[in-house]
Formats: structure tokens, C-alpha cells, sequence
């Protein structure tokens, strides 16, 4: 099966390797690394598998999914050969099951048998440990290299690579973000990546701000993304940043990055990281809102919002800081951020507490529709108003009487 895969890679004109999280549990991200510029074939990586290759690398097109890179969503559509390691096809990332990647023929590779044809066929299925199957597959590629025929089994992609460096240019990220006042929580993010830098281990909750660090931040290495992935687990962020510093020790930063909503869920545990003299930077993008239910009743419920508003001092987190005894500092504008952050970054023996006031409106995007075909993917909140504007117009339309069949 590993030689099978090897010819479907080698006649593929415009391949992708599908890369998931069973590559970061298998501790596989220089075999991946290793493979993937050897054959020169352009990565993608799930929510589960940021920084297992290197977002900062010519071949890393981001992430894919609901909220993900419109560069990575748009590849699985154009792609004609999946190369699908550690991932099992969740709804997701593929979208409307029977339109994804709708060209592609797939190569397969997980540990567990089950997930292989289970939401997509397979042309080449390999059951195995992917660190295991990659050595594999890089000891084939060595033995060719010996023979001086490596060039044999590297696809004929170069523009297939070069229209993804085309869409990764043309397509960023957009962050609409006044010079002064209003802070976006898109902005807050970087920041939060520019003073703690590419050294420390971030941990996210769940909702918009996890997107966002998803999305925002450039992983680059296996294991400096840490979420709860498809359980969605609310609360997550504060006891796995905590448990996440006990693992890396005191030298490497951990930044847990938490919803309002989120970080109520369990911020008592607060406590145990003061008790255990445990330095996390926990950072809580608060919007006022549970942001990602608001987003969902904005777009897909007429804006009929129940149940989501969560005012911004309900709880004061900087007097909660200082009922644990910790430090705490508020950042509600642009001008606010770098003092601020950089007041924070210099504490490095206890926890430090950062209540970013962000814009209560803004709203994930890119965006595939629940249910959707990844080719409706969104880009801007904009984009959305103006298909629901066209849709209505049309519908009217066609409901009106000059549009009627004769006879009707």
C-alpha cells in the first residue's frame, strides 16, 4: 500500500496532504515535515493538528473548515488527490459530505480502522501508526534517492503550488481595525502572539476566540496549540493552560486564551494556580457576549438574540484578580495594548490576569454555513448581508405575479 500511494502522489497534478491530529498524538511532525518537502506537496492543517508543519513554511496553506482559511477551504475543492494522515473527515472540515473535495481521489492513513471509509471513500486505505507508515514511505523515498530517481516520485505541481500562493495573497484574513479606540479581538490576538512570541504553549477554550487564535496566530511547532477540538468543551482553557505549564515547566510561557463565557465556567481554578505558584498568563477576550451562539442567531435567526448577553463587568475581572491576589489589567483600546501587554509580559513568577474589552459586534469569518458545501465559503460579514439580500430579492421575485407560470 505505501509503494500504491507513492505512484497516486507522483501522477497527481495538484495534491495536498489532509494533515490531522493524529499526527501530533503520534509525535510525527519531522517525519511529516520530512516527507512533505521532500516531495515538495503543500499541507494543510486541521484545528487538531496546528503547528504540526510550520504555518510560516512556502508549503503551509492553514487551516481548514467552518471558520478556516479560505486558501485551505478552497485547496480540498481543487485538490485531486487527498492525502489524508490522522484525520477522519469530520463534518467540519469537509462540510456537506458530498461536495467536498469532489475531485480527489484519497490515500488514507489512521490507527484505527474504523474511521478509514467511514464519511469518504479510499482509493489507497493504510491501517497503522502514521509516524510508523511515514518512515515507511521516507525509506522508500531514501532507497529511490540512492538510485537517483527520487525526481520520479515528485508530482508535476508547481502551478498547483503557485495558484495557492495566489490564493493565500489574495485571500487573507481581513481585520477591519480603526487606528485608535475600539479594540477588535482579531488585534487583541496578535498582540497577545507578538509580546509572548512563538516560544510559548497557547491554550484555547471555546467559541469565537478560539477560532481566532486558531486562525490569527502561526503555529510552528507540535504542541503549541492546545484546545478541546470537536468535544467543545466550554471551560476548558484556565485547567488545561495550568496543566499545560506543570508539563513544559517554568522556561516556556503558557497563554490561555478564554471567552468571557468560558473562563466563568472555571475560573475558580484560579486558586490552584496561586496555591501551586503556577506563572499561566490567562487572557479573556470579552465581548459582553457568548459570542459564537450571538453570531449564529445574528446570521441564521434574524438577529432574535436570547440568552447570550453577559455584561462586560459582570464579573469585574480586575477585582477578581485581586481576590486571588494576582495581577490584573484591563486593555480596552488600540493605544492600550502595548503598555499593557508589556506590563504583563515582565511578571513572569505568578499568574497575571488580562480582561480585553473587544468590540461586542464583530463575528468569525471566513465561514461555511452549517451544512453547507465548503464552496459557499464566506469571507466577511458583508459578503453574508449581501448573498441574504440577493437570495431574499430573488425569492420575491419569484413569488411576485409577473413571475407566475401562465395558467397559474
Amino acid at each position: 500500500m505505501v509503494r500504491e500511494a507513492l505512484t497516486l502522489i507522483a501522477a497527481a497534478q495538484r495534491p495536498v496532504i489532509y494533515a490531522g491530529g493524529g499526527l501530533v498524538r503520534a509525535g510525527a511532525s519531522h517525519e511529516l515535515f520530512d516527507f512533505a518537502t521532500r516531495l515538495e506537496l503543500p499541507v494543510v492543517t486541521t484545528l487538531m493538528a496546528r503547528g504540526v508543519f510550520p504555518d510560516t513554511h512556502e508549503l503551509a496553506v492553514g487551516m481548514p473548515g467552518m471558520h478556516g482559511h479560505y486558501a485551505a477551504v478552497r485547496t480540498f475543492q481543487e485538490t485531486d488527490l487527498l492525502i489524508t494522515l490522522g484525520a477522519r473527515f469530520d463534518d467540519r472540515v469537509t462540510g456537506k459530505l458530498d461536495g467536498f473535495a469532489p475531485d480527489a481521489r484519497v490515500i488514507h492513513v489512521d490507527v484505527d480502522p474504523a474511521e478509514i471509509g467511514k464519511n469518504r471513500a479510499v482509493d489507497v486505505p493504510i491501517v497503522g501508526d502514521v509516524k510508523v507508515v511515514l518512515g515507511q514511505l521516507l525509506k522508500v523515498l531514501d532507497d529511490r534517492e540512492a538510485k537517483g530517481e527520487l525526481d520520479q516520485l515528485v508530482p508535476e505541481a508547481r502551478a498547483w503550488r503557485e495558484h495557492l500562493t495566489r490564493l493565500k495573497r489574495d485571500h487573507p484574513l481581513r481585520v477591519e481595525q480603526p487606528a485608535s479606540g475600539v479594540l477588535k479581538p482579531q488585534t487583541a490576538i496578535q498582540a497577545i502572539h507578538a509580546t509572548w512570541g512563538d516560544e510559548a504553549v497557547y491554550v484555547a477554550g471555546v467559541g469565537q476566540h478560539q477560532m481566532w487564535a486558531a486562525q490569527h496566530i502561526p503555529y510552528t511547532r507540535s504542541r503549541q496549540w492546545i484546545n478541546s477540538g470537536g468535544l467543545g468543551t466550554m471551560g476548558f482553557a484556565v485547567p488545561a493552560a495550568i496543566g499545560a505549564k506543570v508539563g513544559v515547566g517554568r522556561d516556556v510561557p503558557v497563554v490561555a486564551i478564554d471567552g468571557d463565557g468560558c473562563f466563568q465556567m472555571t475560573f475558580q481554578e484560579l486558586a490552584t494556580a496561586v496555591q501551586h505558584d503556577i506563572p499561566v498568563v490567562f487572557c479573556v477576550i470579552n465581548n459582553g457576549y457568548l459570542g459564537m451562539v450571538r453570531q449564529w442567531q445574528h446570521l441564521f435567526y434574524e438577529d432574535r438574540l436570547s440568552q447570550v448577553a453577559l455584561p462586560q463587568d459582570l464579573p469585574d475581572l480586575l477585582k477578581l484578580a485581586d481576590a486571588y491576589g494576582i495581577p490584573g489589567f484591563r486593555v480596552q483600546t488600540v493605544e492600550e495594548l502595548e503598555p499593557t501587554l508589556a506590563k504583563a509580559y515582565a511578571i513572569t513568577d505568578q499568574p497575571v490576569l488580562i480582561d480585553f474589552r473587544v468590540d461586542p459586534d464583530e463575528m468569525v469569518f471566513p465561514m461555511v454555513p452549517a451544512g453547507a458545501s465548503n464552496d459557499d465559503v464566506v469571507e466577511s460579514a458583508q459578503e453574508w448581508h449581501d448573498r441574504v439580500a440577493a437570495n431574499s430579492d430573488a425569492a420575491r421575485a419569484a413569488a411576485s405575479p409577473a413571475a407566475a407560470p401562465r395558467g397559474a
